[in-house]
C-alpha cells in the first residue's frame, strides 16, 4: 500500500445532526444506533462539520472541492434537462483513480445523467444506483403519470469504458431495496480490491434518510415507531455491515473510514427529521442545515474516542483525500478550489483545523457567512419558504452563546463585520476573476478568456 490508505466514504442522505445516538438522538428518536455509536468511539467525532444547502451542491463540493455556485451544479433537475458537472471539472475519483486506486460508486449520484457525466465516465471503475433524486420513487404511481412525456426512472449500473444501462424501474418497491444492494456491491468490491492487492476508494452514498423513508422489508416495523425510525435502524445496520467486512478482510488498520451526511434533516412532513441541538433543516441557512454528523476512523492515525468542534467543510475532503491517495499534484491550479487540506488536523495531531470560515449559498444567493463562533445572515429564512427575504441590515449570531440563532447581536459586536466582510469580499472577487459556470452548460466547456 506504500502508506496510502484505502478510503471508504459512506455518505448518508438528509441525516440531521440530532438523529444518531452519538449526537444525542438514537433511542430518543425511537431508533437505537449502536453500530455507528460504537464506530464513533473508535475514531474522531466532529461536531462542526459543514455542508452545502442540499443534495446536489453538497455532492458538487465533495467531488470538485469547489462551492457549487462556481460549477453551476447547485439544483436538482429532472431527466432530459441539461444539468450536472461539466467535464472541465476535475473530480475526486478521477484524481484518485489516476493515482492507481480501484474506485467504485454505489448509491445516489445526482451530478449529471448524460452518459458522459455518469460515475463510470468520471473516474469510477464501477457504479450502481440512482442518477438523480429519490423523489422519483413516486413517479410511476403518481396521479396522471404519463411515460410518453416523462422518462420512467430506473436504477442503473455501469463500468468504466462501457455504457451504463438501466436495471429496474425505480419505484416505491425498489426504493426499499437500494441500501441493501449498495452494501452487497460494496462488500464485493472491497473483497476484489484486496484480492488484487490494490488500494481502493469506495464511495457509498446511501439513500437513508431521504424521503420517502421506506426501509428494507427486513426492517419494516422493527422499532414500533414508524418507518422513519425503522429507516434509521436500517442505516445503522448497513454501516455496520461495511465495517464488519473491513474487519473480516483484515484491513482496518490500513483503511480510513468516513461516515457523514450530505445535508441537514428533511423538512417535509411526515418525513421531518431533527438537527437536535441546532435549529433548522436543509434548504435554509440555519446551523441545523450547515452542521451534520461526521465521524472518521483510521487506527493509529485518528485518535479513538476523540470529539472536536473545530470547523471543517465537505469541500475539504477533496483536497485532503486526494493528497492522502498521492494525487495532490492533480488538484487544479487554474481555478479557485475552496477545499482546504486538513491532513495535519485530522491525521497528524494538529490542535486546530486549517479553516476559520466559509460562505454559504442557496442557489445564486449568498445567504450567510460563518466565521469562527459567529454567523452572519444576509437573508432570513429560519423555515423553508417562511422568511423575510434579504435583510437591510444583516443579523449576527454568536453560535456558542446562541446555538438556536435567536438573538441578533450585531450592534454590540460590530467588530465581527470586519473579518467576515473581508472573507465575503474575497469570495466575490474570486467570482469576478473566475466567472461561475452557468447552470445547464453543455460539454465541451472552456472557461472564458
Amino acid at each position: 500500500m506504500s502508506g496510502r490508505p484505502n478510503i471508504v466514504l459512506i455518505l448518508a442522505d438528509n441525516l440531521g445532526w440530532g438523529e444518531l445516538g452519538c449526537y444525542g438522538g438514537g433511542v430518543l428518536r425511537g431508533a437505537p444506533t449502536p453500530r455507528i455509536d460504537a464506530f464513533a468511539e473508535e475514531g474522531l467525532r466532529l461536531t462542526n462539520f459543514n455542508v452545502e444547502s442540499d443534495c446536489v451542491p453538497t455532492r458538487t463540493a465533495l467531488m470538485t472541492g469547489r462551492h457549487a455556485i462556481r460549477t453551476g451544479a447547485y439544483q436538482s433537475m429532472p431527466a432530459g434537462v441539461p444539468h450536472g458537472l461539466t467535464k472541465w471539472e476535475v473530480l475526486l475519483p478521477e484524481l484518485i483513480s489516476g493515482a492507481g486506486y480501484a474506485t467504485a460508486h454505489y448509491g445516489k449520484w445526482h451530478l449529471g445523467d448524460a452518459p458522459h457525466r455518469l460515475p463510470n465516465a468520471r473516474g469510477f471503475d464501477d457504479w450502481y444506483g440512482l442518477p438523480r433524486t429519490l423523489n422519483e420513487a413516486y413517479f410511476t404511481t403518481a396521479q396522471g403519470f404519463d411515460d410518453r412525456v416523462v422518462q420512467v426512472p430506473h436504477l442503473m449500473e455501469g463500468k468504466a469504458g462501457e455504457e451504463s444501462r438501466d436495471l429496474q424501474v425505480f419505484d416505491m418497491d425498489s426504493r426499499r431495496l437500494i441500501d441493501g444492494e449498495i452494501v452487497r456491491r460494496s462488500v464485493d468490491f472491497m473483497g476484489r480490491a484486496v484480492a488484487d492487492e490494490k488500494p481502493f476508494f469506495l464511495y457509498a452514498p446511501v439513500t437513508q434518510m431521504h424521503f420517502p423513508n421506506l426501509p428494507h422489508p427486513d426492517f419494516k416495523g422493527v422499532t414500533g415507531h414508524g418507518e422513519m425510525a425503522d429507516s434509521l435502524v436500517e442505516l445503522d445496520h448497513r454501516v455496520g455491515q461495511i465495517l464488519d467486512e473491513i474487519g473480516r478482510l483484515g484491513i482496518a488498520d490500513d483503511t480510513l473510514v468516513i461516515f457523514a451526511s450530505d445535508n441537514g434533516p428533511e423538512f417535509r412532513d411526515p418525513w421531518r427529521g431533527t438537527a437536535g441541538y441546532w435549529r433548522g433543516t436543509y434548504h435554509t441557512a440555519m446551523e441545523g442545515s450547515l452542521r451534520v454528523p461526521c465521524i472518521l476512523r483510521w487506527p493509529g492515525k485518528v485518535p479513538a474516542g476523540a470529539v472536536s468542534d473545530e470547523m471543517l467543510h465537505i469541500s475539504d475532503f477533496y483536497v485532503t483525500l486526494a493528497k492522502l491517495a498521492g494525487a495532490g499534484g492533480g488538484i487544479p491550479a487554474d481555478r479557485p478550489v475552496d477545499g482546504i487540506d486538513q491532513t495535519a488536523f485530522l491525521f497528524e495531531g494538529a490542535a486546530h483545523s486549517a479553516r476559520e470560515g466559509f460562505v454559504f449559498f442557496i442557489k445564486e444567493d449568498m445567504r450567510a457567512a460563518k466565521w469562527r463562533d459567529w454567523k452572519l445572515h444576509f437573508f432570513w429564512e429560519p423555515e423553508v419558504n417562511e422568511g423575510k427575504g434579504k435583510l437591510e441590515a444583516p443579523y449576527l449570531f454568536n453560535l456558542i452563546q446562541d446555538p438556536k440563532e435567536e438573538t441578533n447581536v450585531a450592534i454590540l459586536n460590530s467588530w465581527v463585520m470586519g473579518p467576515i466582510s473581508q472573507m465575503v469580499r474575497d469570495f466575490r472577487e474570486s467570482l469576478k476573476a473566475h466567472p461561475p459556470i452557468p447552470p445547464g452548460t453543455l460539454d465541451p466547456y472552456e472557461p472564458p478568456g
